[in-house]
C-alpha cells in the first residue's frame, strides 16, 4: 500500500511538472517560420489592422490579376522607315567616273574610269570632288548627287558617265547593348532599318528569349517590350532612327517564398506571367510535413485604383497594402490559384498547419520531460 501511495505521488509530480512546462512553453512560445493564418487575419482592416484580406475569387481574380504590359507609343510604332538612300553627315559614299576622251580630267591614262571610294561627307554635309569641286550631299539621294557632279564635269570634260553609291557609314547609326551576341554601333543600312533585323545584326539575344526585354530609348522617349512580342506582333518591329539606343536584358521581376513552402527565398521569374500554382511549384511546392493548404497567402502593395475595385470604396488614398487569402482545398481552390498572377514584388507566404505546431510542443515536451528525468535521476 504505502508502495501505491509513493507511486501516485510520484505521478502527481510529473503531472504537475507536465503541466508547468506546457505552460512554460505556451508563453515562451515554439519556433516557427512566421505568423499564423489568425495572427494575418487579425491584421485586417475590419479587426483595426491596417491591410484589406481578401479571399481570392473570380471578382478578385479579374481585378487583381491585371499585369502592366511592356508596349511602344504610337510615336515609335508610327515612325515611317529611314529613306535608305537619303544622304546624312557621315555617310560615306564610293564614286565611279567614266570619261570618253583622249586627255581626260580623272581617269588614269590606259583606264576608262576612275574609283574615288570612302568619300566622306563631312559634318557640313558637303563632299569634295576634284574639278566639281564641293557638293552638297547631305539631304540629297545618290542620284540627285551623281546629276549635280555631271553638270559640274560637262563644264571641263564632254559627256562625263558618274557613279554615286552609298556605303556603310556613321550618318545613322545605333548602339546596341545588354544581353546581345555583339554589343556595338551599327549603321542603319537598307538591310537593319527595323529593329528586329538590327538585333540579328548584333548577334541576336543571349538570355532566354521567353524573359528577354527590348528596351529603345530615343531622345526623352523611352518604349520597352519582350522579345517575344517583336515577332508575335508586327507592330513592335518598329523602324529606327538615327541616334537610337537599344538595351536588351533579362526579365529583373521577382518574388519572395517564405513559410511552409520547399524553399524560402527570392525567386526570379521564369517566364512572362506567373501563377500562385506556378510560384509554389517553383519554390519546390508545399512543406508535406508543415504546411496548411488552407492557409496561402499574397502579400501585395497594390495601386490605389485596384484597390478600389477590389474593396469597392471610393474613400482610399494612395497604395493599399492587400493580403490575398488562396484555399487549395476548396472545391475550385486549386483554379483560384492557377488564374491567380503573381506580379513583381509580391510576397507568397504559406502557414504552418496546426497540426505541425502541436507536434513541436509534444516533441518539446518530452524532450524537456527526458531532461527532468535524467537530472532527476542524477540527483538520486
Amino acid at each position: 500500500m504505502k508502495f501505491l501511495k509513493l507511486r501516485s505521488k510520484s505521478c502527481v509530480t510529473k503531472n504537475i511538472a507536465l503541466i508547468a512546462i506546457l505552460a512554460v512553453i505556451a508563453s515562451c512560445g515554439l519556433p516557427r517560420s512566421g505568423p499564423t493564418k489568425s495572427e494575418i487575419f487579425a491584421g485586417s482592416v475590419m479587426e483595426d489592422g491596417n491591410a484589406f484580406v481578401l479571399i481570392v475569387d473570380d471578382r478578385v481574380n479579374l481585378v487583381a490579376s491585371v499585369t502592366p504590359a511592356l508596349n511602344f507609343s504610337t510615336g515609335f510604332r508610327d515612325a515611317s522607315t529611314i529613306g535608305s538612300d537619303t544622304i546624312r553627315a557621315g555617310d560615306i559614299l564610293g564614286l565611279t567616273i567614266w570619261e570618253n576622251v583622249r586627255d581626260p580630267l580623272l581617269v588614269p591614262v590606259g583606264q576608262n574610269a576612275t574609283v574615288l571610294e570612302e568619300v566622306q561627307v563631312d559634318d557640313s554635309g558637303f563632299i569634295f570632288v576634284p574639278y566639281a569641286g564641293r557638293i552638297r550631299a547631305a539631304g540629297n539621294t545618290p542620284d540627285a548627287i551623281r546629276r549635280i557632279i555631271t553638270e559640274k564635269l560637262e563644264e571641263q570634260t564632254p559627256d562625263p558617265q558618274v557613279q554615286v553609291r552609298r556605303l556603310a557609314g556613321d550618318g545613322a547609326t545605333v548602339s546596341v547593348v545588354g544581353a546581345v551576341g555583339a554589343q556595338g554601333v551599327y549603321a542603319i543600312e537598307r538591310p537593319t532599318r527595323m529593329l528586329s533585323a538590327m538585333l540579328a545584326r548584333a548577334g541576336g539575344v543571349t538570355v532566354q528569349p521567353e524573359i528577354a526585354q527590348v528596351t529603345v530609348m530615343r531622345g526623352d522617349h523611352t518604349g520597352e517590350i519582350w522579345f517575344e512580342d517583336l515577332y508575335s506582333n508586327s507592330s513592335y518591329n518598329i523602324a529606327l532612327r538615327a541616334g537610337d539606343r537599344i538595351f536588351v536584358e533579362k526579365d529583373t521581376r521577382s518574388f519572395t517564398a517564405l513559410g511552409a513552402t520547399g524553399m524560402q527565398s527570392r525567386v526570379a521569374f521564369e517566364s512572362q506571367t506567373i501563377s500562385a500554382i506556378e510560384a509554389i511549384a517553383q519554390v519546390g511546392g508545399l512543406s508535406t510535413n508543415l504546411a496548411d493548404p488552407t492557409g496561402v497567402f499574397v502579400f501585395r502593395n497594390e495601386p490605389v485604383e485596384i484597390a478600389k475595385k477590389l474593396v469597392e470604396r471610393d474613400d482610399l488614398i494612395g497604395t493599399q497594402r492587400v493580403i490575398y487569402v488562396l484555399d487549395l482545398t476548396e472545391t475550385n481552390g486549386m483554379f483560384m490559384a492557377r488564374d491567380f498572377a503573381i506580379r513583381d514584388g509580391d510576397t507568397v507566404y504559406v502557414t504552418e498547419a496546426p497540426f505541425s505546431q502541436f507536434s513541436k510542443t509534444i516533441s518539446a515536451v518530452f524532450g524537456t520531460l527526458g531532461s527532468v528525468n535524467s537530472a532527476t535521476t542524477l540527483g538520486e
